[in-house]
């Protein structure tokens, strides 16, 4: 497949849409780590970041107390740092390159959720909510995400990461599985 053909993939007809190559994408992204690594000493990864804003939101909920006793919170307190930076920034340049792609647009339950889960707006939330819940918990307990061990872990040949890639893929062709092709076999 051409260049070109992959800068159209998804194009409709009649519509004008921007699509990255996957060869793009990879690049940029191995630029970014090498920037990452080169001004701020510090790998791609973004679910520690999480840990400390979550720390700072359940300051309200729980107390302030519990949070600074928190065995977690103790070890990644919040700090405004390169982490919480590019963090912002994944959600910014998501958002600017959908408005960009012309795919920005808002929507509680996907077409293909509804297909296959129905049409609740709750069921959805509630499945979201806890899958977000069941996988940070799992990036916490092997010490980085998709982008901490994935790509900053896998561009140093940590064998860490890389076994943390194949686990990845693994689940989620078996969970892509089961969610779309169970029923239909």
């Amino acid at each position: 497949m051409s260049m070109a053909a992959l800068d159209n993939v998804g194009t409709r007809a009649g519509a004008s849409r921007l699509d990255w190559t996957p060869y793009l994408a990879g690049a940029g992204i191995g630029v970014l780590s090498w920037i990452a690594f080169g001004i701020a000493k510090d790998p791609i990864g973004v679910t520690t970041a999480y840990g400390r804003l979550a720390g700072e939101v359940a300051i309200p909920l729980l107390g302030s107390d519990a949070v600074a006793n928190n065995t977690y919170w103790k070890l990644a307190p919040f700090a405004f740092d390169y982490g919480v930076l590019f963090l912002v920034g994944i959600m910014i340049g998501a958002f600017v390159s959908a408005i960009m792609s012309g795919t920005f647009k808002v929507e509680l339950v996907p077409d293909v959720w509804k297909q296959e889960m129905g049409g609740s707006v709750w069921k959805r939330f509630t499945y979201a909510f806890l899958g977000g819940v069941i996988i940070m918990y799992g990036a916490r307990l092997a010490g980085g995400c998709t982008s901490g061990h994935g790509i900053s872990g896998g561009l140093q040949l940590a064998v860490s990461s890389w076994l943390f890639l194949a686990v990845m893929f693994a689940t989620g062709l078996i969970a892509s599985f089961l969610l779309f092709h169970a029923k239909k076999a």
